[in-house]
């Protein structure tokens, strides 16, 4: 035990660039994700059947196929067209795609919640669409959006293992190299599992805080203590219910 704790040592320099990539395609595929489920969540309630039949369409195909598949189509069938990206653009944009499509039914669940006297007091006062939203429909909707988008970003954090495939030395690697160097299948990958859940629990920690932040302007919220911040104990104000669930596992059929 001792040895594989010395190597394990020796290989922190190492866990910090993994860490790194891991972030990078978290960060990556969180604000690719977040822009595809607003274009795709406001689509799907559109009135016009060209823009929300597509919407559906794209919706559908990314939530029905697997995230692996996904991957390596972007990776390995796309240059055979032409299109040849980076790994680390390819783990982003699949991810990205991925969960925006779970994402965007979030989304159009949120913006479905809110109260309809909400948007007839935008027409009474004659509101136009783009200020409506902004200034009214999204502040609430984006209160009601954060719990299950912290789910996702979670699910994406451990999709983010399935790079490994595509040669990207993320914390997966990490742990695969470092259980090839020890020999030791437990304690190699019982470390991955302990810096992915740091990774997470430190995403989660930072999505609360998010939360009451967004309900402190709509003033449903009171700053929460420590100990409901770190999720130690329930927080004060219940959170909204009757949206749409996140997906089980590491999403979009990931395995």
């Amino acid at each position: 035990m001792s040895d594989d704790i010395q190597e394990l040592i020796e290989r922190l320099p190492d866990l910090g660039s993994s860490i790194l990539v891991t972030l990078q395609m978290t960060v990556g595929g969180a604000l690719l994700a977040m822009l595809v489920a607003v274009v795709l969540g406001f689509g799907s309630r559109t009135r016009s059947l060209w823009v929300r039949g597509p919407s559906r369409i794209v919706v559908e195909f990314f939530r029905g196929t697997s995230l692996v598949v996904q991957i390596f189509w972007i990776f390995y069938v796309l240059p055979v067209f032409g299109f040849k990206m980076e790994a680390l653009a390819v783990a982003v944009v699949a991810l990205g795609l991925n969960y925006g499509a779970y994402a965007s039914e979030v989304v159009r669940g949120s913006i479905a919640s809110v109260p309809q006297g909400q948007w007839e007091a935008c027409t009474a006062l004659n509101m136009g669409w783009f200020h409506k939203i902004r200034r009214v429909i999204f502040p609430q909707a984006w209160a009601l959006m954060i719990p299950l988008l912290a789910n996702l970003l979670i699910q994406l954090v451990k999709g983010s293992a399935l790079a490994y495939y595509i040669t990207l030395h993320d914390v997966n690697f990490w742990t695969v190299e470092l259980r090839k160097a020890t020999s030791d299948t437990l304690f190699s990958y019982g470390a991955g599992l302990v810096v992915y859940f740091v990774i997470a629990y430190l995403l989660t920690w930072g999505m609360n805080l998010l939360e009451e932040r967004a309900k402190r302007r709509l003033g449903r919220g009171t700053r929460p203590s420590l100990r409901e911040t770190f999720g130690l104990r329930p927080a004060s104000s219940p959170r909204l219910a009757n949206l749409p669930t996140a997906p089980n596992g590491g999403g979009g059929g990931a395995a």
